[in-house]
């Protein structure tokens, strides 16, 4: 194809150098007599496979899925350690404690807030006592560089076991050297 191409562009530019086309024209002529034209095979069809749907088997499509949070689902077990169920939820509890940083404080020595920062961006203070985190964090400590949180971390069994876990200030090099 690109032979063919190439000649009919180098004769339309020696058409107007000479009058004779006679060699140009048993040129191509050559050229379209030995060239096969290549026709790429069309590809095999694979059988389609039919699948189904089972209505009572599967969610609708058309209907939103529900979020499955592990702590919304309490299973109560006597003599146990669990989160009470019908505490009111405080804004950075749809926040994993990962996707939050620290950012400063405010206050006094007797009663100093934290300063936090979400992943869309907001300002949260919290202190002592406030919930934070996906785990049920309760704010045990709030320091300059750090807040402590005591999280409620579930065992699978129907239990929860408390973990303390640290938020630290996003740069905590600059509040200590100040």
């Amino acid at each position: 194809m690109k032979k063919r191409l190439t000649v009919l562009a180098m004769s339309v530019l020696l058409n107007g150098c000479f009058n004779d086309m006679s060699e140009v024209q048993n040129y191509v002529a050559d050229v379209k007599a030995n060239t096969k034209a290549r026709v790429e095979p069309i590809p095999e069809l694979q059988e389609f496979e039919h699948v189904a749907y089972r209505s009572q088997e599967a969610r609708s499509p058309f209907s939103a899925p529900k979020p499955e949070a592990i702590q919304d689902k309490f299973l109560q077990v006597q003599d146990c350690l669990h989160p009470d169920p019908r505490r009111r939820k405080e804004p950075l509890e749809k926040y994993a404690v990962d996707n939050l940083k620290m950012r400063g404080t405010l206050g006094e020595v007797s009663k100093i807030w934290a300063l936090i920062e979400a992943s869309d961006k907001t300002l949260h203070k919290v202190t002592l006592s406030n919930y934070v985190g996906l785990f049920h964090g309760r704010v045990i400590n709030v320091e300059p560089t750090h807040i402590e949180l005591l999280e409620l971390i579930p065992d699978g069994a129907g239990c929860w076991k408390e973990r303390t876990t640290m938020l630290q200030m996003a740069d905590a090099s600059s509040v200590a050297s100040n």
